[in-house]
């Protein structure tokens, strides 16, 4: 009879830590939130946010198996009756209709003017202070008003030594927000700056993926709303441009491109020393996200450039993460080592590790074309609505739990812990781009939930114990995108107000002597002494576009899109089109060639990789500067 005696005082303690838990955090009923007006996760229907009763939204049939499939008796999704009246959006409070209507249903234009106001003087705080005590060094210390580059002195620190290279981040990050702005007249300063003052022939060793979307990224986007005038800004042609920005953007990307070379899988390195290239003591192990986001930025310059270099290997590398994938589930894990291919790091997710991953295979199709760039999108999709869905199977009908994404073993689907991390909440504006905007509206609510608790996301947040697992927030873009994404798919005023009370947070408990600090403490609002530059790339990007209606991006005839760090890059033809197939053609074999294998050997090293390449590259800088 022992083991009775343990299960019940292990049942006592478990109600024991629930009631403290209760009362420390103050939590209610359900996941725990409390809403200032009641808000629940009973979930129905969500009507109000639907632009027109004839909207419609992709089903969600595919969700039938959201629990452990060995034991099917333990789902405890409940089933929907075909006769459940489907109810509205007013089910996600416990006020009635009127009290719904009087807070949320409308967004009066002069606050909408007044929150825009906000959000470019909140920019311009932080900027202007980055100028003022930080430049040309990456990073602004806020609270010290003084600049923060490499940790010279601990080169193990990789929360600081993977992010700064000493190339003035923070002002190249922040480059396209001054055009969304519209501040020309600085823009233009600014680019100039840095092509007088930065270099990328630095004795320091980066994150190839943190340099890749901050520093790429940003150098490729400026550098094309420079020179086409139809995108989307209108012709805002510096004097004298030329091309600048795109050589230093080669000439990184060349600097990367040793993260490629001496690995078994195709799998790159994490880390490059941009004078040395890879370091003699360089682990083999990455995570997934960071081998395989590259796609994106190398895509663009390799088609700006006529290289298909810089495009192979990211593909290269991302096909090879793909064919890694389980078997059984179709899922992948978070850290794999390059050279064996084995996974290190079992856990699949939506978040730290893995989150971009699935967001640049969308993105880069919607941007190149290729078909297989959406098949794997897809499959990838799928995968995630079976085995990391848990909660009801309708987002918004039935009883029991909401739904909510969930970190499993990539090979069983089993859970493999209860925390959710805060890069997750990117997922509801990836699924707004791939047309699932009614799991993107539900998914949304529940970290706007978790937000409203504390006036920021916790890095992880426990949704067992209904309590933050990691309590820190680096004033992080991830929320204030989805919001943005789905009030440019629903145009309803809910959204607004979930960006007023953003931006009235940020404001309050972020805002320092000279900038916008990191909260240690999201419960008692401790600070660090830390402003990232995603800052002023993303966050302050999307909450002026949230209340910009009238922004040039919002207007343009041409679109456009972002990349993972906020970077506007248009969808334009030319990114279609590869042009180095008419200088080297190279037949596509039948079958999937192994992951390190070029499907284009015959073409010599020296020619494939880059630099040499000098004469394709004029060609193509003189075409680009004659279409300019």
């Amino acid at each position: 009879m022992q083991w009775r005696s343990i299960v019940v005082g292990l049942l006592v303690l478990r109600v024991l830590l629930n009631c403290l838990v209760w009362l420390v955090f103050g939590l209610g009923p359900s996941w725990g939130f409390d809403f200032p007006i009641k808000f629940t996760f009973n979930l129905h229907k969500i009507e109000l946010l639907k632009d027109g009763d004839g909207a419609t939204v992709k089903s969600n049939a595919w969700a039938q198996h959201m629990y452990d499939n060995r034991n099917p008796q333990a789902n405890t999704c409940s089933q929907i009756s075909g006769n459940s009246p489907k109810k509205s959006y007013l089910s996600f409070f416990q006020e009635g209709r009127d009290e719904y209507d009087r807070k949320y249903s409308s967004f009066p234009d002069a606050l909408k003017v007044k929150m825009r106001g906000m959000a470019r003087d909140m920019f311009y705080f932080g900027y202007d202070n980055y100028m003022k005590f930080a430049f040309p060094e990456d990073e602004l210390n806020p609270i010290a008003c003084e600049g923060r580059g490499p940790d010279v002195l601990n080169p193990s620190n990789i929360n600081i030594n993977d992010v700064l290279g000493n190339y003035s981040l923070t002002l190249i990050d922040a480059l396209d927000t001054l055009l969304v702005l519209g501040n020309v007249t600085e823009f233009h300063r600014a680019v100039k700056l840095v092509i007088d003052t930065v270099s990328f022939d630095k004795d320091s060793t980066v994150q190839v993926f943190e340099a890749n979307i901050r520093i790429l990224g940003s150098l490729i986007s400026a550098h094309i709303l420079l020179t086409d005038p139809r995108h989307p800004f209108g012709d805002i042609a510096l004097k004298d441009y030329d091309n600048e920005l795109l050589h230093l953007a080669h000439d990184l990307a060349v600097r990367l491109l040793p993260a490629f070379e001496n690995t078994s899988t195709g799998i790159p390195y994490p880390r490059v020393n941009l004078k040395k290239g890879v370091p003699p003591d360089s682990i083999n192990e990455t995570c997934t996200a960071g081998a395989g986001s590259l796609l994106v930025e190398f895509g663009i310059l390799s088609r700006l450039i006529g290289d298909s270099t810089f495009e192979w290997v990211a593909r290269r590398a991302v096909k090879a993460l793909w064919n890694l994938r389980s078997n059984e589930t179709g899922l992948l894990g978070n850290v794999v080592n390059i050279q064996t291919g084995q996974w290190v790091g079992r856990q699949s997710g939506l978040g730290a590790g893995m989150d971009s991953f699935y967001e640049y295979l969308l993105k880069s199709y919607i941007l190149f074309g290729e078909k297989e760039d959406y098949r794997m999108f897809s499959a990838a999709y799928e995968s995630i609505q079976s085995h990391l869905r848990r909660g009801r199977e309708a987002c918004n009908e039935g009883e029991g739990d909401p739904p909510l994404y969930v970190n499993v073993n990539m090979f069983n689907g089993q859970i493999m812990n209860t925390w959710i991390d805060s890069l997750q909440a990117f997922f509801p504006g990836l699924q707004v781009l791939n047309g699932d905007v009614e799991n993107a509206i539900c998914l949304h609510a529940f970290y706007y939930a978790i937000w409203k608790r504390f006036g920021a996301l916790p890095e992880r947040y426990n949704w067992q114990l209904q309590a933050p697992d990691v309590l820190f927030y680096p004033l992080r873009p991830e929320l204030v995108e989805s919001t943005y994404l789905l009030y440019q798919a629903t145009k309803n005023p809910f959204y607004l107000h979930v960006g007023m009370d953003i931006l009235e947070s940020l404001e309050k408990d972020t805002k320092v002597r000279c900038g916008y600090a990191t909260l240690h403490h999201v419960v008692d609002k401790s600070k660090e002494d830390r402003m990232e530059s995603f800052f002023l790339s993303e966050t302050c990007k999307y909450l002026y576009l949230l209340f910009d209606e009238d922004n040039p991006l919002h207007k343009s005839e041409s679109k456009y899109i972002f990349t993972t760090e906020g970077h506007v890059v248009p969808i334009d033809q030319r990114f279609r089109e590869k042009s180095w197939e008419d200088q080297f053609p190279c037949e596509e074999p039948n079958n999937e060639p192994p992951a390190n294998i070029s499907n284009c050997e015959r073409i010599p090293e020296e020619r494939r990789y880059g630099l040499p390449l000098k004469s394709i590259y004029m060609r193509q800088i003189d075409h680009m500067v004659g279409l300019s």
